[in-house]
């Protein structure tokens, strides 16, 4: 079934049927913050470094990232850009060049002064005095500066453009207040960095990159998003323009999942970025920025995950299906483990989702039961435990992690011959992408509300509804300046953030209920990660 969560709560204290004891101990409906980390911990996805802010991503978590990384990298290079890598450290002074650049990042930037250490008077390392920089070197939070100074030594004349190129990196922000994969101090991402003959060549492409950004969190994350511009207080540092992506969670809050810069010229003029036009005229370029990053992760956390766990779309999974033979340590598991491998290869010989089927057999010691849920909790889209019956019989009991329940409260497992299933595999690996997709649509679709007018109307909405609000879509009269600063102000004040304004959205009608404005366009408001 699918709930609104506006309305979740009451209804779920209804219910009648069987309680279900779930696989972990904190509900979404309980603390949902709390549920995400527990959910983090138990998929085994990550856990703290000892590091204020950093996070070791452990296989499953990072194997999810492997994926996620192989299939947009694809869609990347489809569109003619290039792979490079530039370096983690980047003098101080590349950024000064810009500095609405430097302003909005100062804050979050970690700087090396030092290239040694000596033992101190008192015991313990300290960096030694005579081994300070000539120049403070940065950590790389973004790479417009160092790539900027990279592509005024490439680009010579409009033959070398349009340059395109990505890298995939890490990259550090000192945040003050980290959550694993959605907030943290060092993340995985990639960075596209373009550089154009003229502005209308860079807006195709950065249009390009959020359709692609767009496409992938529908299709792949299974997670649905608006797509659209970000108001002018929400840009990034040193922008034109900025459009986003931007997800419903499971508790009604929004996550920008990915961003595209239009740059304009400034980037350019600070780094030197020109060419030589088919006139023989110096002529500065037009560049453009856009990324996404292990924040996709927690993304698909929030959409997917249910109180048992993660619940990981086909198309990112690891390992789409697991299969648990039920060992006994006896002479019988030869011929239970000989049925299973021919099962996994039969399995590996099939295509879901235009890939080869992704499968594990799971050997390791231990009860099925146990190992069954440890998968369940990992979110392993499917599960089949074979026994030496089913291995005799020709059997399989197939369990579908999105339909984990049955009405009578337990494990939903379904017994079908081999032949049946192996028929019947990709496709079913297939309309669990779709479900999961269809699901969280509804989701957000029920909890989008439409009609508010005024100031007043909104804060009384979000004081009502305190936990599980969803998203509110506005009038709106694109202020700028002063006047969106009082806005963005009166926002704070009630916890809301200015999302973006949808693409492809409706006709704007009405009044902006912030300036008292006919309103020209539309635009979410929401409480934010």
């Amino acid at each position: 079934y699918t709930l609104s969560l506006h309305d979740a709560l009451p209804i779920w204290k209804c219910l009648t049927v069987p309680a279900i004891r779930h696989a972990l101990s904190t509900t979404r409906q309980d603390d949902f913050a709390q549920w995400y980390q527990e959910v983090i911990a138990e998929a085994e996805m990550a856990e703290e470094s000892g590091v204020r802010g950093c996070m070791v991503i452990k296989p499953w978590g990072y194997g999810i990232w492997e994926r996620i990384q192989r299939l947009m990298d694809d869609r990347i290079k489809a569109a003619g850009v290039e792979n490079c890598y530039f370096p983690l450290f980047i003098p101080l002074s590349f950024f000064a060049k810009e500095a609405e650049h430097v302003e909005g990042f100062a804050k979050e930037m970690a700087v090396v002064t030092h290239h040694r250490l000596i033992a101190g008077a008192g015991g313990g390392l300290v960096p030694d005095p005579e081994a300070r920089l000539e120049e403070p070197l940065v950590v790389r939070p973004t790479s417009e500066t160092v790539i900027g100074a990279a592509m005024a030594r490439w680009i010579q004349s409009w033959r070398d453009l349009p340059m395109l190129t990505n890298q995939w990196a890490n990259v550090v922000r000192w945040e003050m207040r980290t959550r694993m994969f959605l907030r943290t101090s060092e993340f995985l991402w990639q960075e596209g960095h373009t550089a154009h003959a003229d502005r209308d060549d860079a807006m195709a492409e950065t249009l390009r990159a959020l359709e692609m950004y767009r496409s992938f969190s529908e299709h792949v994350l299974a997670m649905p998003v608006i797509a659209g511009e970000k108001p002018e207080n929400e840009r990034f540092p040193g922008a034109v323009g900025t459009w986003s992506i931007e997800a419903m969670m499971q508790d009604g809050k929004a996550l920008q999942a990915g961003t595209s810069h239009y740059l304009g010229i400034g980037f350019a003029q600070a780094a030197g970025i020109q060419y030589q036009d088919r006139e023989g005229t110096q002529q500065l370029c037009h560049t453009t920025s856009w990324g996404v990053s292990t924040r996709l992760i927690g993304g698909v956390i929030m959409t997917h995950g249910d109180d048992d766990g993660l619940r990981v779309p086909p198309a990112i999974a690891p390992h789409q299906i697991v299969i648990l033979p039920m060992l006994r340590e006896t002479d019988e598991d030869a011929a239970l483990l000989a049925y299973c491998e021919g099962l996994r290869a039969a399995l590996l010989s099939q295509s879901a989702l235009g890939e080869p089927v992704r499968v594990l057999l799971d050997k390791r010691p231990g009860k099925a039961t146990q190992k069954r849920w440890g998968w369940v909790k990992k979110g392993v889209p499917l599960i089949l435990e074979i026994g030496g019956r089913d291995a005799a019989g020709g059997q399989v009991s197939v369990l579908r992690r999105d339909r984990l329940w049955n009405d009578a409260a337990k494990a939903n497992f379904v017994g079908m011959g081999k032949d049946a299933f192996l028929a019947s595999a990709a496709a079913e690996l297939e309309d669990i992408q779709r479900a999961l997709h269809t699901e969280a649509t509804a989701r957000r679709d029920a909890n989008i509300t439409r009609g508010i007018e005024s100031l007043d109307a909104l804060a009384a909405f979000y004081g009502e509804n305190v936990r599980y609000p969803g998203w509110v879509e506005l009038g709106w009269a694109r202020p700028t300046g002063a006047e969106l600063d009082d806005v963005v102000k009166k926002l704070k004040e009630l916890k809301l953030t200015l999302r973006n304004v949808p693409m492809d959205s409706e006709a704007a009608s009405g009044t902006c209920i912030f300036t008292g404005r006919p309103a020209t366009e539309r635009i979410f408001v929401a409480r934010a990660y």
